[in-house]
């Protein structure tokens, strides 16, 4: 790979690290500063979703366990309070869930292309299947936030760079496979289910992206499908 595209991938791949950094800004300690006395629009849904009491009515409890899952997962601001937001991230989970192990039930993404990588953007899952054969996953994964959405359509492995790093923010993008204009599959350091999402690529734990650049090489196809929520 010559200098002159590695800068290229680099400049387009590096969209999906700008959420991160203004994430991880964002998660101040002076967010958790209070705590919501008010009950949200979707309380009793998250007090069933942590386990707590489901009466409708915040508690200090209903606030320090809506807290602490808003700050494992980056959702800001980090008061507690049980709003659209919080709950998104919680019904993903559930629906994420709910699909088990067969996550191309409805037979969106091809199985007459050997292997292949699936993403669906609507339940943010990705795994890879041989045919019908399901090799790996499903996984989550954290795509393109609106107005930077991960492109649909058929595309194919074209470069792999297991130490790439953007030229432009100095960000490592571990196990980066470019499938689409710079929109690459690689790992990052956040939960998967942190808002609004990537600029663009398809992020990853760094479990899940080692172990698909393991099965994975150049030539081999990705499938992306689905519209993300919030797109």
């Amino acid at each position: 790979m010559g200098d002159t595209r590695r800068r290229g991938a680099a400049l387009l791949g590096v969209t999906a690290l700008a959420a991160p950094l203004a994430l991880v800004v964002t998660a101040a300690p002076a967010q958790a500063a209070s705590c919501s006395t008010k009950a949200g629009p979707y309380q009793k849904q998250v007090e069933k979703f942590l386990g707590r009491p489901v009466d409708g009515k915040q508690s200090s409890a209903d606030c320090s366990a809506i807290r602490a899952f808003q700050s494992k997962h980056g959702i800001t601001p980090t008061i507690g309070y049980a709003g659209p937001v919080t709950w998104g991230v919680m019904d993903l989970m559930n629906k994420q869930k709910a699909v088990g192990k067969n996550p191309n039930k409805a037979g969106k993404c091809p199985v007459n292309k050997g292997r292949v990588a699936c993403v669906n953007l609507t339940l943010q899952l990705s795994w890879i299947q041989d045919g019908k054969k399901l090799v790996y996953g499903p996984v989550p994964v954290r795509t393109g936030r609106d107005h930077y959405e991960t492109r649909t359509g058929l595309k194919k492995i074209y470069w792999r760079d297991i130490d790439h790093v953007s030229n432009i923010y100095d960000v490592p993008m571990p196990y980066s496979q470019f499938f689409d204009g710079g929109q690459a599959f690689h790992s990052v350091g956040l939960s998967m289910w942190n808002p609004p999402g990537s600029h663009g690529c398809v992020n990853m734990t760094t479990k899940d992206a080692k172990k698909y650049w393991s099965l994975l090489k150049n030539g081999d196809d990705v499938f992306v499908y689905g519209r993300k929520p919030g797109t």
